[in-house]
């Protein structure tokens, strides 16, 4: 999900966003790569850093987590009431904000 959304994306940053080790995510890209879901390149702005791009396969693997999630919460979202919604989505949002935080916050004392 993390290249999809970032990609192109190097594995020490993607590593640094998901708040793992490089060696850790270099294994799971090369994995990735091997099923076929990823393509790996040479960066355009540095060539000794190797990006990881989602191909075709790769997309429709996120296609369909993404409608089996839809399955799964729909039944029970739709009986939810708009306040409820807004609610979850007021606190989504303040999860990921908190996330984020702590993400940055472990970064800096990392960079210290």
């Amino acid at each position: 999900m993390g290249i999809h959304r970032i990609a192109p994306i190097g594995v020490v940053e993607l590593a640094d966003r998901a708040g793992r080790d490089h060696t850790t995510v270099s294994r799971q890209v090369a994995k990735l790569a091997e099923l076929g879901l990823i393509e790996r390149r040479p960066s355009a702005e540095d060539r000794r850093v190797k990006e990881a791009l989602l191909i075709e396969e790769g997309r429709r693997v996120i296609d369909a987590i993404d409608a089996a999630r839809g399955r799964l919460n729909q039944p029970v979202l739709e009986q939810w009431s708009d306040r409820d919604l807004l609610e979850l989505d007021r606190l989504m949002r303040r999860h990921v904000d908190d996330l984020v935080g702590l993400s940055a916050a472990g970064k800096a004392a990392d960079d210290r």
